[in-house]
């Protein structure tokens, strides 16, 4: 019986610490859930984020486009803008060698009237449509906007 004794006192000792160990094992699994909970609340945030990205990056796209559309149009009146404005300074630079010169008298005057006119007559052709005296594209561009 001694033996006995000691073989069911050595299983208490065990079934003690196996006690124990289940113990501090349920309080490891305990916080191990509570941060799994954490972990999805931070999953979830992090996917709202990710979406809130992703809404205001098509947001900005199209904002870019439409301000390139207008960045576009504006470019081409400017490039229409110098190409006149060169024309002109180019005339201008050709009357000014001409005053300097001294060079126009009473009967060149008649002609540089008449000069004038067909000087206006080729500008105008070289002015982008829309921005022509005759009107005939310009009325039509007022229809678009």
């Amino acid at each position: 019986m001694h033996i006995a004794l000691i073989i069911e006192g050595a299983l208490t000792v065990l079934l003690a610490a196996t006690l124990v160990y289940c113990a501090i094992l349920e309080r490891r699994l305990a916080a191990l859930r509570r941060g799994q909970d954490g972990f999805q609340k931070t999953i979830g945030e992090l996917n709202a984020a990710i979406e809130s990205a992703g809404n205001a990056i098509r947001t900005l796209k199209t904002s870019t486009a439409g301000a390139s559309g207008a960045l576009d149009e504006r470019l081409v009146k400017a490039r229409g803008l110098i190409d006149e404005l060169s024309l002109v300074t180019a005339s201008a630079d050709r009357i000014a060698q001409r005053i300097e010169r001294g060079t126009v008298s009473s009967g060149e005057r008649t002609n540089a009237a008449n000069g004038s006119s067909v000087l206006a007559n080729r500008l105008d052709a070289l002015r982008p449509q829309n921005l022509r005296a005759d009107g005939t594209r310009a009325a039509s561009m007022g229809q678009i906007r």
